[in-house]
């Protein structure tokens, strides 16, 4: 099986294990993005895993996918209200029981996959591999905010590389999405894996560079952090603006969390 895919299905057991040790008011709770409780947190995942299932399918069944979520979202329903919609009598037991399943069968699929294929989407296609590693980056990411409810310092090992890699990846695509100009060549990119070791992107520069934790690196490509919240060290006018509005997700531009209200864990 894929690496990537593999990555995916730890990355979910891991969240599984924590979600386990909430209580019944926790699942209730609002966390620090967009008032999400940990329940629409787990129902958002499903939900596009089971979306990503029927991309899995082709583009024609993908196609009444797609019609369906955008006809939602033109008739004004956030993507936490067509989760409630769909899953909304589930129990977090049951909701998180039916996630573990979804999930499972979404990454196994695509771990099974020729690595050659290519997904439909709401953008462009997307290889096999980078599907894997964008569903990884959202289920790492949203993880997150449970973990921020709770203050809980999550474990960090180097499956984050894939949240890093989309990170870098699209750098471009956070100026293009808030139709910008591309400031410049993308900086160089020298951080520090939970393992130790170094990754490194880009070319080499004193000039542009991002350099610190992998951690907190991929905390704010996923939006889960402020930049001025971390140790990060920016250097150069094109790093600082990438740093300043780094999304690596898709969707309509979204601001970073303001600075001092996520930084637990």
């Amino acid at each position: 099986m894929m690496q990537e895919s593999q990555d995916l299905i730890a990355e979910m057991e891991d969240f599984d294990r924590f979600l386990q040790t909430l209580n019944d008011e926790d699942w209730s709770r609002p966390t620090g993005f967009m008032d999400w409780t940990p329940w629409d947190v787990v129902a958002h995942l499903h939900y596009f895993d089971l979306v990503s299932m029927s991309a899995l399918q082709g583009e024609e069944v993908f196609a009444e996918t797609r019609k369906e979520l955008f006809t939602a979202i033109g008739g004004g329903m956030t993507n936490a209200e067509i989760a409630r919609q769909k899953f909304g009598e589930l129990s977090p037991h049951e909701l998180l029981e039916n996630w573990r399943t979804s999930c499972l069968n979404m990454a196994t699929e695509l771990g099974n996959s020729d690595s050659k294929r290519r997904l439909p989407w709401f953008g462009p296609d997307m290889g096999v591999r980078m599907f894997t590693t964008a569903r990884y980056m959202e289920t790492w990411a949203h993880s997150q905010e449970v973990y921020d409810l709770k203050g809980v310092t999550r474990v960090y090992n180097d499956r984050i590389k894939n949240v890093a890699a989309i990170g870098v990846r699209t750098f471009g695509w956070t100026f293009i999405n808030r139709k910008l100009e591309i400031p410049g060549p993308a900086p160089y990119v020298n951080i520090t894996a939970p393992s130790g070791a170094i990754w490194e992107w880009n070319e080499p520069s004193e000039a542009e560079y991002v350099r610190g934790d992998a951690a907190e690196f991929c905390h704010v490509v996923t939006q889960g952090r402020n930049i001025s919240d971390t140790n990060l060290e920016v250097n150069g006018d094109v790093a600082h603006q990438w740093m300043d509005i780094a999304q690596c997700f898709a969707g309509g531009p979204v601001d970073p969390p303001e600075k001092g209200t996520r930084t637990a864990g």
